[in-house]
Formats: C-alpha cells, sequence, structure tokens
C-alpha cells in the first residue's frame, strides 16, 4: 500500500524541482542568452517562446506543489509551525508560493498586453526588467529551498 505522505512529499518535490529548476534555467541561461542577441527584438521573441513554454507547464507544477503541501500540512497537522519562528520556511514557502501563483495565474494573463507595448516601446530596458525580475525571484526561492531543505532535517 502507498503511504499518502511518503506520495505527497514525492510529488511536492517533483512539482518544486520541475518549477524553481525552471526559473532556475530561464534566469541563469535563457535571459542571458537572449540579451547577448544583437537585436533586442530577436532576444525578446526568444524569451516569449521560452517563457510560453514553460508557463504552460508550471500551470500545473505550481498547483501541484501547493496541493501536496497542503496535504502533507493537513495530514501531518502542522499549522503550529506557521507561528513557530524555528519554521520560517513553512511560511516563506507559503509566500513564495502565492507570489508564484499570481503571477502565473492573474498578473501575466493581466498584463500581457502591457508587456507586449513595452517590449515594442523599448525592447532593452523590458528584457533587462524582465531578467531583475527573475533574479530576484530565483535568489528568494534558493534561500527559501535552503531552509526548507535544512529544517525539515532538523537544523534550526
Amino acid at each position: 500500500m502507498i503511504d499518502d505522505i511518503i506520495l505527497a512529499r514525492a510529488l511536492h518535490v517533483l512539482a518544486l524541482v520541475h518549477w524553481i529548476g525552471g526559473v532556475a534555467f530561464v534566469t541563469l541561461v535563457v535571459l542571458p542568452l537572449a540579451r547577448s542577441r544583437a537585436l533586442a527584438t530577436d532576444a525578446l521573441a526568444l524569451f516569449e517562446t521560452v517563457e510560453r513554454r514553460f508557463a504552460a507547464q508550471v500551470r500545473v507544477s505550481i498547483p501541484l506543489a501547493g496541493a501536496a503541501g497542503l496535504w502533507m500540512t493537513y495530514r501531518l497537522d502542522l499549522w503550529a509551525r506557521f507561528a513557530d519562528p524555528h519554521f520560517w520556511w513553512m511560511s516563506a514557502m507559503l509566500g513564495l508560493w502565492l507570489v508564484f501563483m499570481l503571477m502565473v495565474f492573474v498578473l501575466e494573463p493581466l498584463l500581457h498586453a502591457r508587456f507586449e507595448q513595452l517590449a515594442q516601446r523599448d525592447p532593452e530596458s523590458t528584457l533587462r526588467r524582465m531578467a531583475r525580475l527573475h533574479s530576484v525571484l530565483l535568489a528568494v526561492a534558493a534561500v527559501t529551498l535552503l531552509g526548507a531543505v535544512a529544517g525539515a532535517h532538523g537544523f534550526y
């Protein structure tokens, strides 16, 4: 018989590897490659192509990570951890998840037309802003993941 906690943890980690690994790939590989293009319009086209494909995939992995995390919190009755400063990473994980859910499911669809207008007007600046935003999000995700893995294994 499959233990639901083991399955939830495995799905949670799988979803996180896909989601945050993809953010790392876009931030550390795709954006620098795009910014190295001679024409800023070519750079934005490359970024948009990759980002569109990745966004479609994380519309599965981000909710999966949240559902698995919620299930583990519920089944293991870990709600009190959100109030304990030693488990700061629990709140950080929830916060990071909420930011990405908001970005992928609300802001990106609402602001896509605005992004395209800005990109047409000033493609270099738009790409620079996207690189900066991705770098900040990746740094926050890395700190959160480091804290979560260390904290889950007893490090305070």
